[in-house]
Formats: structure tokens, C-alpha cells, sequence
């Protein structure tokens, strides 16, 4: 249930902007202030099953557009890809600092430079 709320929060920070503003302020009030359906009903001055409706909507226009689009899945493996590549450099470091392989330091700059231009291009 929480990394479903995760998901949900994941999906409306690429593809909120196109849901209605009413779908817009129940999602908020559901994923990022994590209010209770009641809570939302409450607040809102709606009955609880016309919140659930509308969140239960909106998640299925929310995976569509991913499913359609993929720019969170693009997004993620993305911020893996240059997360692997800061561990790359952090072990340059390490490499450079211990002793001074002047072949090992510029191999791992190679493998780093060409991750950053595999980067851009699918990127771009």
C-alpha cells in the first residue's frame, strides 16, 4: 500500500499537470500529505466514495500516460545510470589517492565518458 502511494506520488510528479485540478488536489492530499480518504472527504466536502472514484481514476490515467510515454522509467533508470557512474569517479578517486595507476585512471575516465554519452544519446 505505501509503495503504491509512492508510485502514485512518482506518476503525478511527470504526468499530474495534465489531470484535473480536482484530481490534481486529491492526489496531493492523498500522496504527499498523506490524508485519509475520510480526511479528503472531509476537507473537500465530498462523500469518501467519490474520493476513492476519483483516485482510483486517476491512478489508471496516471499508469496510462507511463505506459504510453515512460518518461518515469526513463526518469529511473536515468538517476541509476548516473548514480553507477558517481561511484565510478568516487572510485577513481580512490584509485588516483592510493597509488597513482596512471592506465587504470584513464580507463575508468573512458568507461565514464562513454556512459555520460550513452546518457545523452537516449536521452536526447
Amino acid at each position: 500500500m505505501f509503495e503504491e502511494k509512492i508510485k502514485l506520488g512518482d506518476l503525478y510528479d511527470f504526468y499530474g499537470n495534465l489531470l484535473t485540478d480536482k484530481q490534481q488536489e486529491i492526489i496531493k492530499l492523498h500522496c504527499i500529505h498523506d490524508f485519509s480518504l475520510g480526511e479528503i472527504s472531509e476537507d473537500l466536502g465530498i462523500s469518501r466514495q467519490a474520493v476513492y472514484d476519483t483516485l482510483k481514476r486517476s491512478r489508471k490515467i496516471l499508469k496510462s500516460y507511463e505506459e504510453k510515454l515512460g518518461l518515469l522509467d526513463k526518469f529511473l533508470n536515468t538517476k541509476n545510470r548516473v548514480n553507477g557512474l558517481i561511484k565510478d569517479v568516487e572510485g577513481l578517486y580512490k584509485v588516483i589517492d592510493n597509488d597513482y595507476k596512471k592506465r587504470d585512471a584513464l580507463n575508468q575516465i573512458d568507461e565514464i565518458k562513454e556512459g555520460l554519452i550513452e546518457i545523452l544519446d537516449k536521452n536526447l
